[in-house]
């Protein structure tokens, strides 16, 4: 027996989301573009990273409009929701990838220690925590339903987790730099990186539970 959930999907985040992928797309050029100017490899490396995320923050984008488009379509008898939950679950597997690249790069760094440029990478996660926090800021109004009706949005949320983890990583980076930069803790770059992506890798599983018992139709409490 399929269920009949009712999925009131906030119009809102879909702008909110393209607003987002245009800050990060903004931020992703000029920190390459400035990272080639002045030979920053952090520069660099940050630029790529915030195109991965973008990427994730895309696929968020393109549900919204094929929910949209395909809305009453025949060929979809039990409504489009599922596109939502899909890319979901497909984003929250690119979370928990990152997550586990994290704690791979962050335990090669402290086997493998290499020389810091602390002022460089002080200012890329300033940038980064700047950026992540006006997006956090567009993204975490909640939206509202009565208790009758199924009204998570796993599409925004996949999405929403991702700008939180990126936030998270520029937060964990300026505290381990600062640390290494006045009191020479270097060590404390991978350890907090190990930390963090752990954490990152617990919100992919969550996400992967609740967007899987989604698609599958599993009975939750």
């Amino acid at each position: 027996m399929l269920h009949n959930h009712t999925h009131k999907i906030n119009p809102e985040n879909e702008k909110k989301t393209l607003i987002v992928i245009l800050l990060t797309l903004i931020t992703m050029a000029a920190e390459i573009v400035f990272g080639y100017i002045t030979n920053s490899m952090a520069l660099l490396a940050d630029g790529f990273h915030m195109g991965t995320h973008a990427l994730a923050l895309g696929l968020t984008f393109a549900a919204y409009v094929l929910i949209r488009k395909f809305e009453g379509n025949p060929i979809f008898p039990n409504g489009t929701d599922k596109i939502g939950v899909l890319a979901a679950y497909t984003s929250s597997i690119f979370l928990g990838l990152t997550g586990v690249w994290i704690i791979f790069e962050a335990v090669d760094r402290f086997v493998n220690p290499l020389q810091i440029n602390f002022n460089d990478a002080v200012i890329v996660a300033v940038i980064g925590l700047l950026v992540n926090t006006v997006c956090i800021f567009i993204m975490s109004e909640h939206k509202h339903c009565n208790h009758e009706e199924h009204c998570e949005d796993y599409n925004f949320k996949a999405a929403y987790f991702h700008i939180l983890a990126d936030a998270l990583t520029s937060i964990l980076a300026i505290i381990a730099l600062l640390a290494g930069k006045f009191f020479n803790i270097v060590y404390l770059d991978s350890v907090i990186g190990i930390l963090g992506g752990i954490l990152i890798v617990k919100w992919s599983v969550e996400l992967l539970k609740n967007t899987v018992a989604e698609l599958i139709d599993m009975k939750r409490n």
